[in-house]
């Protein structure tokens, strides 16, 4: 699909996001940027959990201005550079959700900053509990992404690796 006709989806009848995926070259390897999503039910959840940095596009919005957005609102670091359009992937639940690459970088001891949301908690307590929207987040190679990312999210790191072509080195995890 196009960048035009993506740019201008109508997500009024379905859930859509839009979301980053950051990469670097480090120790001569491709590394992805990922995110774990907080709160109690992600708690003691990790591989096949995490994800790129993504959230829910509003009916008329443009889908990468609210990919770069959600980036900046869940991880506190701002995107820029050469975005690459992954396409989209429909999530087990019905959800689509679309991608583009950026490189960037992230140190660890920097700190993640991320949005707050508010569920009631323990449930039917009637006492409201506010958790990150993502609790952790890290780069890790990509034999180690492909078991801590959500399986319907894998395309698009092998559409990043098509775009990438001759830069990335052969890993046995593609």
């Amino acid at each position: 699909m196009g960048d035009q006709a993506i740019k201008f989806l109508s997500v009024s009848s379905q859930r859509t996001s839009a979301g980053l995926l950051m990469y670097r070259f480090r120790d001569g390897g491709l590394e992805i940027f990922l995110a774990h999503p907080g709160g109690p039910h992600f708690r003691r959840k990790d591989d096949g959990h995490w994800t790129l940095p993504k959230g829910e596009v509003q009916p008329g919005e443009d889908l990468l201005a609210t990919a770069i957005r959600e980036f900046k609102e869940e991880t506190g670091l701002d995107a820029s550079g050469e975005f690459i359009p992954l396409g989209s992937v429909r999530q087990k639940g019905g959800k689509i959700v679309f991608g583009w690459a950026f490189a960037g970088d992230w140190e660890p001891s920097r700190p993640l900053v991320s949005n707050q949301y508010q569920i009631e908690w323990p449930p039917h307590s009637g006492h409201l509990a506010e958790f990150p929207e993502i609790d952790r987040a890290e780069f890790f190679p990509l034999s180690d992404a492909r078991r801590k990312m959500k399986e319907t999210q894998w395309p698009f790191v092998e559409r990043l690796l098509a775009a990438l072509g001759d830069r990335v080195p052969s890993d046995p995890a593609r």
